[in-house]
C-alpha cells in the first residue's frame, strides 16, 4: 500500500483499486488483524456521515478480494470481516 502515491501494488502490479477500496483498505490495514464490523467498516472508511449499506460493503469487499487475492480478508461469521494481510 503506498498512502502517498494512493495505489497498492501485487506481485509488482497496480491492482487498480478504486478511491472507496483503498480507504477501505487502508482501514483494514490499521486494524489489521481485528474483526471490524461492517458497521465499523462504513464509519472508519465512509465516515459516519455517510449513508452506505451493508450490501455496499460487501460489494467492495468481493471486489478487493478479486483484486488482491482472497486470503487477505477473512469473513467471520456473524461478527463482520478480518484483514489478515
Amino acid at each position: 500500500i503506498d498512502v502517498a502515491r494512493g495505489e497498492v501494488r501485487r506481485a509488482g502490479e497496480n491492482a487498480g483499486i478504486t478511491t472507496q477500496e483503498f480507504k477501505l483498505l487502508l482501514t483494514f490495514a490499521k486494524n489489521s488483524g481485528r474483526v471490524l464490523s461492517r458497521d465499523q467498516l462504513i464509519d472508519l472508511a465512509w465516515g459516519g456521515d455517510t449513508f452506505v449499506t451493508d450490501r455496499a460493503v460487501d460489494a467492495h469487499i468481493v471486489n478487493l478480494r478479486r483484486k488482491l487475492g482472497p486470503e487477505l480478508i477473512a469473513s467471520v461469521r456473524g461478527m463482520g470481516y478480518r484483514f489478515d494481510g
